[in-house]
């Protein structure tokens, strides 16, 4: 479900929340693909990204098994500088003036102290992340699009779909960017993006955009597999599904972790199918549905399902109710201000940082030489 999930929702995030075409910061990169028509291409990179990722991760397993464990506890103490580092190049990467770098550094604290207090209250941390998430990443970019009078342009029946060179290194970067998003906790789909993108060879032209597509596609996939190969290798599980299996399974021996390799790569398998004719399902229908009422209803479904989750795990509405428009306010914030989204997974980066900091041994040296009436308040 994890993998299929990971390929699948691509086709969503790819035909919904479309914004008009001047607003290019805030342009999925399979948006931009929407907008000239070319929705099943679209698709199609995608698809194969996600595939292709998968088989270079599986491919790539016997040297993660000879490398990672005996590197992971030396730099367990130090993940929170390699966290810290891969900020500051985001923050480079992303800005070209000092006006949207500041920008990207308060929207970063901003939603990284929300995710602080939200994952700190007695609050479950599925109704929590639920919350932020759905606020931050998903009703706040249907609203933007909204506010754009955003439409579907008419989609082109034919692709011109090719495998060439950059989708190869398109695959292979969503691959291994997958895998160092799976090793580092708090970061997302958007950071390993970065990566992949510089591994991939960045750039605007139309190419790159395309290896780009299937990079980021490839993290996804290959991100939700590693997640499970990190129960094995190092005993720490990095995402919801893996948490639940390591749960379920008591002992996360070498044969369970083959059988999760070939489950995963039946599912790729299957799901490339179903993805490719969903897509074209998709694709050609999207134009005959009225796209505003769409879009309402996907916001009104995912509001629901916040305040039905709220009512079912006991939590307060009042509360949920001002943290989720808070989310919502926070996730339009970028659309308008004109820098990249990618700077709200500060939500779950900077309470990582925090949290692998207070473990680390430079904090434990610190707070030995600070006054013990400062010690006592903390």
């Amino acid at each position: 479900m994890a993998i299929s999930h990971a390929l699948l929702e691509f086709i969503p995030s790819i035909f919904l929340g479309v914004p008009e075409e001047g607003t290019v910061l805030s342009i999925l990169p399979g948006h931009q693909f929407v907008l000239q028509g070319r929705g099943k291409e679209a698709v199609r990179l995608a698809a194969v990204g996600g595939f292709g990722a998968v088989l270079v991760t599986a491919l790539l397993l016997p040297l993660f098994m000879i490398i990672l464990p005996p590197i992971y506890g030396p730099i367990k103490p130090y993940i929170w500088i390699l966290l810290v580092i891969i900020v500051i190049y985001m923050f480079i990467r992303l800005n070209n003036s000092l006006k949207s770098f500041l920008w990207s550094v308060a929207l970063f604290l901003l939603s990284g102290i929300m995710g602080y207090i939200m994952l700190n209250t007695p609050i479950s941390s599925n109704v929590s992340l639920l919350c932020i998430f759905t606020g931050l990443f998903g009703v706040s970019t249907l609203l933007f699009s909204l506010s754009e009078s955003s439409f579907v342009p008419t989609q082109n029946k034919f692709h011109n779909f090719k495998i060439n060179g950059n989708i190869l290194r398109g695959i292979f970067a969503g691959g291994i960017a997958g895998t160092i998003l799976g090793f580092l906790p708090g970061l997302g789909p958007a950071q390993g993006s970065i990566i992949a993108q510089e591994l991939s060879g960045g750039g605007d032209s139309e190419s790159n955009r395309e290896g780009f597509l299937v990079a980021i596609s490839g993290v996804n996939t290959s991100d939700t597999l590693f997640s499970l190969v990190l129960i094995f290798l190092i005993g720490n599980p990095r995402s919801g599904i893996a948490v639940y299996i390591n749960n379920i399974l008591e002992n996360f021996d070498f044969a369970h972790l083959i059988l999760f390799v070939f489950t995963a790569l039946t599912a790729v398998s299957l799901s490339l199918c179903l993805c490719l004719k969903l897509g074209d399902t998709v694709s050609n229908c999207i134009e005959q549905i009225n796209y505003k009422k769409l879009t309402w209803i996907v916001i009104t479904f995912m509001s629901l399902l916040v305040i039905g989750f709220s009512i079912w795990y006991h939590v307060n509405i009042p509360f949920i109710l001002i943290a989720y428009i808070t989310a919502i306010s926070l996730g339009l914030l970028p659309h308008y201000v004109g820098v990249n989204k990618s700077n709200l997974m500060g939500v779950l980066i900077l309470p990582a940082i925090v949290i692998y900091f207070i473990c680390s041994e430079n904090f434990q040296i610190l707070i030995t030489y600070w006054p013990k009436s400062l010690y006592k308040r903390i």
